[in-house]
């Protein structure tokens, strides 16, 4: 894809994978509109890449509506739209029906509520792309977080079904799934977060630098952690043995935890 012109709209710009990608695109000669639930934030991301901010509630039916409208009117049209705003709350299936109902909103219907929106005008014009941070978790599972890991495994389906319903009629979709990523919702897991992700977790940069070069050929799949592949394919291949594997990781974390 090129950069350069295009209109990009990034949800969860305000900080994180969210405010790497608003830099590395602008660096690109894209035009920016960063948005983000906390419009500070997202005024301090604009002003750094010349774009423009829209404190929204991008998860809401609403929200997602205001966002695009303005957006359109402020870019002409959207050629790239990420949806990387993302929750990510502690829970086992015990988990209250609102923490529940809050993470598939934000982390899998936010994204369905865009692309109703943003395909007609795709469509027409024959191209369009959407960006989707999902996370390891919608390949894999997030020990410690079942709505986390359910809803991430529902972002994944959704871009699979995209790309393979309109492939074809010049839509890309591609799902950025890293693992541990220095970011306050990594932080907000915690020791166990830290436990499990902190060896391996890297900078937001570095996640853009990946999605960087996989704009450049289109791959579904963008793992800035590599060995992410190799775990999903052992996930398929040896199902038994993978869940074996993590159950020992979820043994470890209670026994270290003191849980």
């Amino acid at each position: 894809m090129n950069l350069d012109g295009a209109g990009v709209v990034i949800t969860g710009g305000g900080g994180g994978i969210g405010g790497a990608l608003a830099r590395r695109f602008a660096a690109a000669g894209a035009r920016i509109v960063v948005a983000d639930l906390d419009g500070d934030a997202a005024a301090r991301v604009a002003e750094e890449v010349g774009g423009t901010h829209i404190a929204v509630d991008a998860a809401s039916d609403e929200g997602a509506g205001h966002l695009i409208a303005t957006a359109k009117a402020e870019l002409g049209a959207i050629d790239l739209f990420c949806a990387n705003a993302g929750v990510a709350p502690h829970g086992t299936e015990a988990a209250p029906e609102d923490v529940w109902a809050q993470a598939w909103d934000v982390n899998v219907m936010a994204h369905v509520r865009a692309a109703k929106l943003l395909l007609p005008d795709w469509l027409e014009r024959g191209e369009g792309h959407f960006l989707a941070t999902v996370s390891a978790a919608g390949l894999l599972t997030m020990l410690g977080s079942a709505p986390y890991s359910v809803t991430k495994h529902g972002a994944l389906a959704f871009a699979e079904w995209l790309s393979a319903t309109y492939r074809h009629r010049g839509i890309t979709v591609q799902a950025i799934c890293p693992q541990g990523v220095h970011t306050n919702m990594l932080a907000g897991t915690g020791p166990a977060g830290e436990l499990l992700m902190g060896a391996s977790a890297i900078e937001p940069g570095q996640v853009a630098d990946t999605v960087m070069e996989a704009l450049s050929d289109g791959r579904f799949l963008v793992l800035p952690h590599p060995e992410v592949a190799d775990y999903y394919a052992a996930r398929a291949t040896a199902t038994d043995r993978w869940l074996g594997g993590m159950n020992k990781l979820q043994r470890k974390v209670e026994q270290e935890l003191g849980q």
